[in-house]
C-alpha cells in the first residue's frame, strides 16, 4: 500500500489549454503506471508528464494509482485535506477596512480565494500585505495585465531596498498565488527566480549551558517553562497555548495543537519534567492553560 510512492498533481496551461501535470520522484512502478495513462505526454519545459484536464482523466488517474500510489492534490483541488480547516477570523476586515485615498485594495477575487482555501489568519495577512504593496507599485496597470518583466523589476526593487530573503520570498508567493490560483494561470511564472537562502549553522546551547539556565531560574514556574521548551522542543506560541489536557502522563506525550502550518503534533514528555510539572500544578493550580498569568 503506497510504500512511500506519491504523485503531485499540478495545473498546467499548455497552448492555452488546461492540463494536469504529474510530478513525482523517479520510481519504476509509478513510471509504469503513468505510461499506461491514455494520451500521456512529456513536457521538457516543465519536466513532468501531463494529460488533458477533464473529469474522465481525473477519474482515470485515481483508478490507475489506487492502492499503489498516493495522489497529492493539495496544489490542484480547491478543498484539499492538507489545508487549514479553520476559517480565518478577520477575512471580512480586509474587505471592509478604510484605506487612504488612491491606495489599491486587494482584489475581491483574491480575498475570496484565500477564504475558500481556508488559509490561516497569518497567511492571509502576509499575502494581502505583499500583494497590495505589489499592485500599488504598479498602480497604473491592471493586476491581470502585469507581466513577468514587471514582476522581476519589482523584486529587484525589493532587493535594492535591502529586504530580507524571507520578505522577498513572501512577496513571490503572494504574486504567484494571484496568477496561478486566482487567475488560473498556474505555470505562467515558473521561471521567476527566488533569492538564494544562505545556509548557516544554528547556534545551539550545550547541554551544560541549558542545565545552568534551568538551575538559575527564579522560581518553579520559570523552571518548568524553560525545561519544557528545552526537553519538548516547543516554540513560544506552542508553549503559551498548552492546556492541562494536552499533557498525557499515561503515554508520556505532549499534544501540541495548531502548530506551524496549523497542524497538530506529538512530542515526548520526559519523566523528570513530569515530576516537576506535578510539583508546579500543586503550587500554582492552573485552571485551563498549563501556564497562566504573566
Amino acid at each position: 500500500m503506497f510504500k512511500g510512492r506519491s504523485v503531485t498533481l499540478k495545473h498546467l496551461l499548455i497552448n492555452n489549454v488546461k492540463h494536469i501535470g504529474l510530478q513525482f520522484k523517479s520510481d519504476k512502478i509509478i513510471q509504469a503506471l503513468v505510461e499506461k495513462l491514455p494520451h500521456i505526454c512529456w513536457s521538457e519545459e516543465y519536466g513532468m508528464y501531463f494529460i488533458l484536464n477533464n473529469k474522465t482523466n481525473i477519474s482515470t488517474l485515481f483508478s490507475t494509482f489506487r492502492g499503489e500510489v498516493w495522489i497529492n492534490g493539495n496544489y490542484f483541488f480547491e478543498n484539499s485535506h492538507g489545508l487549514n480547516p479553520d476559517k480565518p477570523n478577520n477575512i471580512d476586515w480586509y474587505r471592509n477596512r478604510e484605506l487612504k485615498e488612491g491606495f489599491r485594495r486587494c482584489p475581491k477575487e483574491y480575498l475570496d480565494k484565500l477564504e475558500l482555501r481556508k488559509y490561516a489568519e497569518n497567511t492571509v495577512k502576509t499575502y494581502v500585505h505583499h500583494f497590495e504593496s505589489f499592485i500599488n507599485h504598479y498602480n497604473n496597470i491592471r493586476p491581470a495585465a502585469i507581466t513577468e518583466i514587471e514582476i522581476r523589476d519589482y523584486l529587484q526593487v525589493l532587493s535594492r531596498e535591502g529586504r530580507s530573503i524571507s520578505y522577498i520570498n513572501q512577496a513571490v508567493n503572494s504574486i504567484k498565488f494571484y496568477f496561478e490560483v486566482v487567475m488560473g494561470m498556474p505555470n505562467r511564472f515558473y521561471e521567476i527566480e527566488r533569492p538564494i537562502k544562505r545556509k548557516q549553522l544554528p547556534k545551539v546551547l550545550s547541554k551544560k549551558e541549558v542545565l545552568s539556565l534551568i538551575d538559575n531560574t527564579n522560581n518553579l514556574k520559570h523552571r518548568c517553562i524553560v525545561s519544557i521548551l528545552y526537553s519538548a522542543g516547543l516554540r513560544r506560541s506552542e508553549l503559551l497555548n498548552l492546556k492541562l489536557e494536552d499533557i498525557d502522563s499515561k503515554r508520556m506525550l505532549i499534544l501540541i495543537k495548531n502548530s506551524k502550518g496549523n497542524k497538530d503534533r506529538m512530542t515526548i514528555l520526559s519523566p523528570t519534567l513530569l515530576k516537576e510539572l506535578r510539583f508546579y500544578y500543586k503550587a500554582y493550580r492552573p485552571k485551563t492553560y498549563l501556564f497562566e498569568g504573566a
